[in-house]
């Protein structure tokens, strides 16, 4: 854990802990992350330190202080029994004094600047949507909250941007309750709601049996997008995107490469899931198996580029001659002396300002086909048509099936 204890008084004279997580900039918009009945836990604070690697000064208070302090629970057996008992006598509107509180020393703390939000899992989900309606954050955000069907009449004291994310299969939010929340907050304006099909509650939680990594990554994605478009910061993906390819690709240097990404990032080429997780791993990819890897003539052709809150992807023909092993691309294979193109898809996922991982997409069969390694004969394969067709959308559609003539001249 990167972060530390820090101490936030409360409004009828007591004082309390709240985990704070600095970015590594050392300054940036605030977020009070709100726990999940499981106390201030190392869920928690792994969370709120992925946050300050966005960019936010982070403050987790705890919220069960007035019942037991330093709650810090597991997610099964006692501590499953202990944390539903300190549930059971929670009181929601001391706790929404404690997270006003929370906010007025996350505005005091001397590494904020700008705007605060808050962001809540569970019992923090409810809180995050109460603190849109009961005091002056900026923004909110609420995943899997429990219930918030009994406080629907305050949805008309919500001034702010609200995020809410449910699990269809939350038993605790069923689609009823979800359909009586969409109602009260029909009339909102900037309020998202996202329902996650086949999940249940708890699904972003990596530490339990309901977490589903491809709905918490939409989920994450969605977060982060309001925290910025919200609250910043904005960082300049295209020139650090930019940097990180000039160093593979043009001075074809690893330990420059290295600096341009996270602690522990990874990179997957899909067709042959060839890459690294973890620094160690990928830098040693890069050193021996990527940046020397790829072919003198390598040019890389743009086709576009579209930049979110948290990603680039960008649409481009990757061409070259095979006149090396390409171990990355085609592992295994002998050098044919053969030119190719194939056009590619790249998802850059970043935190903060640094590259946090890769997936990169092509059509191998198109590649195979063209240094004579399949023969595609029969094969719905284009080759290097696919390339051609991608910068001149005129060239011939539908050459690869047979069945296109058959339709010609019936009705449509």
């Amino acid at each position: 854990m990167n972060g530390q204890w820090t101490t936030v008084k409360s409004g009828d004279g007591g004082e309390f802990r709240a985990y704070t997580a600095l970015p590594p900039e050392g300054s940036g918009p605030g977020l009070v992350l709100l726990q999940e009945i499981f106390g201030v836990n190392a869920n928690m604070r792994a969370t709120a330190d992925r946050y300050a690697e966005e960019g936010y000064v982070v403050m987790v208070p705890d919220l069960f202080w007035r019942l037991e302090p330093g709650v810090d629970l597991g997610y099964d057996g006692a501590d499953m029994t202990k944390a539903l008992a300190l549930y059971e006598r929670f009181d929601v509107d001391l706790a929404l004094d404690d997270i006003a509180q929370t906010l007025a020393a996350l505005r005091a703390h001397p590494s904020q600047r700008g705007k605060v939000g808050a962001l809540g899992f569970c019992l923090g989900g409810k809180l995050a949507y109460l603190a849109a309606a009961r005091t002056d954050v900026d923004c909110a955000i609420g995943y899997y909250a429990v219930g918030l069907e009994h406080y629907l009449d305050e949805a008309r004291t919500i001034r702010c941007p609200l995020m809410l994310h449910f699990g269809a299969d939350d038993k605790s939010c069923d689609a009823a309750t979800r359909a009586r929340i969409e109602a009260a907050l029909a009339a909102k304006p900037g309020v998202e709601l996202y329902t996650y099909a086949g999940c249940d509650h708890a699904f972003a939680s990596p530490a339990r049996p309901q977490f589903d990594k491809a709905a918490a990554m939409m989920a994450y994605s969605r977060s982060l997008a309001m925290l910025r478009r919200v609250m910043g910061p904005i960082y300049d993906f295209n020139a650090l995107w930019e940097a990180h390819c000039y160093h593979e690709f043009v001075a074809r240097n690893p330990d420059d490469v290295m600096p341009t990404m996270v602690a522990q990032p990874y990179v997957n080429h899909i067709p042959t899931m060839t890459g690294g997780v973890g620094y160690d791993e990928l830098k040693r990819f890069y050193t021996h198996h990527f940046v020397h890897s790829n072919p003198e003539d390598t040019r890389l052709i743009p086709i576009s580029r579209t930049i979110g809150s948290d990603r680039v992807v960008d649409e481009f023909i990757f061409c070259c001659t095979h006149d090396r092993e390409i171990d990355w691309l085609l592992p295994g294979l002998a050098p044919t002396g053969k030119y190719f193109e194939v056009p590619m898809l790249a998802v850059i996922c970043f935190r903060g300002a640094k590259l946090y991982n890769e997936h990169i997409y092509w059509d191998q069969a198109s590649v195979l086909a063209q240094i004579g390694a399949i023969d595609p004969t029969g094969l719905p394969i284009a080759g290097i048509a696919s390339a051609k067709k991608l910068l001149d959308e005129t060239l011939p559609s539908n050459t690869l099936m047979a069945a296109w003539k058959s339709s010609e001249g019936k009705p449509y």
